[in-house]
């Protein structure tokens, strides 16, 4: 939209059907977002309107609310869906707070994509190797686009903690301070969209897949979880005495009851599932630990007033506001109910069978297909729509023959 038409308050309006359009680009059938496909309103939030810069010229970028003609937040919208889920929070006087931890590759660009990815040439010439973990060497020459990132992020109003070099081949981490959960789910959008445009200005690419090479980590999306009381300001996980509390226990309950229904909304693409399958410290697991990285859900090491429960399943190819909504979603459901966790494990240990995750996206949609709890805490429309979109593209995978078949296969009798 131009400018002029922005400022002066032009609705812009867009296809109902849009939201749930698949990756490849298509739709699944009308009944999904209703036979007329009629319009939403894009409705801007005014508190996240922003310059680019990284743009040469002067442009803006607004993320907006999926609105019903009538007024009312769409049910497709997964933004519209955490807010949904913030809301039910406030009417029982709490507010969560979240902060995601966001890893991702950097790698040179890559025009071919039946090759694997490559990390960009250093300044010495080579390609890392992998011996880069938790280093502090500029040698892989990426120092002027993370310099770009900082100034770009400063511009943009988002806060950092840390950043490093993870396990993997040319694998970075950023810790985006917690605060409240739709403004970190904008905030890992925008991080998202800035690290791969000022990719593009230095020659490189920038990619959030959960499992860009094999024999290699994934790329995790963890989703650090508190909540507090809205009056007193006090985080409801911990008492008086600094013990954990009975919402605590129910909070984790909830959480182990909906991540087996929900692994499909945190674990997305066909790729979600290598990263899973291969835990290199990525548990596909409902079980809880205190500072054990094994299990799906950790309580890290910290003092009562920052207790939380991290949720360790989400990739980075996980949708934001879908990921942060599904998962406090869950734990509100366990507060609500009281339900509460199984025995905490540490050490290593074998994941109880109650307590394993599908590991295949056919069967994480399986699953949720028949989750009664899904339905309850998304809608009827929006799961089933979701899951309408993710079928077309399982079968868009499964309709491309890979070349392990090939090279392993042909061969046989």
């Amino acid at each position: 939209m131009t400018a002029e038409g922005f400022l002066e308050g032009r609705r812009l309006q867009m296809a109902r059907g849009v939201l749930l359009q698949c990756i490849m680009g298509g739709y699944p059938p009308a009944r999904f977002y209703g036979s007329d496909d009629g319009d939403l309103a894009l409705v801007p939030d005014p508190a996240q309107i922003h310059r680019l810069p990284w743009s040469k010229h002067p442009r803006a970028f607004a993320i907006c609310d999926a609105d019903e003609l009538t007024g009312e937040s769409s049910s497709l919208s997964t933004r519209g869906q955490l807010k949904a889920v913030i809301a039910r929070y406030a009417a029982r006087g709490l507010a969560p707070v979240v902060a995601t931890e966001l890893e991702f590759f950097v790698f040179a660009p890559n025009t071919d994509p039946t090759q694997p990815f490559q990390p960009p040439l250093g300044l010495d010439g080579r390609r890392e190797d992998g011996h880069s973990a938790f280093s502090v060497s500029s040698n892989n020459g990426l120092r002027p686009f993370f310099s770009e990132v900082y100034e770009c992020m400063a511009a943009l109003g988002l806060p950092r903690d840390t950043f490093m070099h993870e396990m993997g081949v040319s694998q970075f981490e950023i810790n985006l301070l917690h605060g409240d959960p739709l403004l970190l789910a904008d905030q890992t959008f925008l991080f998202k969209h800035l690290l791969k445009e000022v990719a593009l200005k230095h020659g490189l690419t920038v990619v959030c897949m959960a499992k860009p090479l094999a024999h290699t980590p994934g790329s995790s999306m963890h989703i650090h979880q508190s909540i507090i009381e809205i009056a007193s300001g006090r985080n409801v996980f911990s008492d008086k005495a600094g013990e954990p509390t009975a919402t605590f226990r129910h909070f984790i309950g909830g959480q182990q009851a909906g991540m087996a229904d929900f692994t499909a909304l945190f674990a997305p693409n066909v790729n979600s599932y290598q990263r899973l399958c291969h835990p290199f410290a990525s548990p596909n697991n409902a079980c809880w630990s205190h500072d054990n990285r094994a299990a799906g859900l950790r309580i890290p090491a910290s003092s009562p007033v920052a207790r939380r429960v991290e949720n360790r399943l989400p990739g980075a190819d996980a949708n934001p506001y879908l990921a942060i909504a599904a998962s406090l979603a869950a734990g509100l459901h366990g507060i609500e109910n009281e339900l509460e966790p199984s025995e905490s494990i540490q050490g290593e240990f074998v994941v109880p069978d109650n307590l394993s995750l599908p590991c295949t996206l056919h069967a994480a949609l399986e699953r949720l297909k028949r989750s009664q709890l899904a339905k309850e805490l998304f809608g009827k429309e929006f799961i089933e729509g979701y899951i309408a979109s993710k079928t077309m593209e399982l079968t868009s995978f499964f309709d491309e023959i890979t070349p392990w078949e090939r090279r392993v296969l042909a061969a046989q009798a």
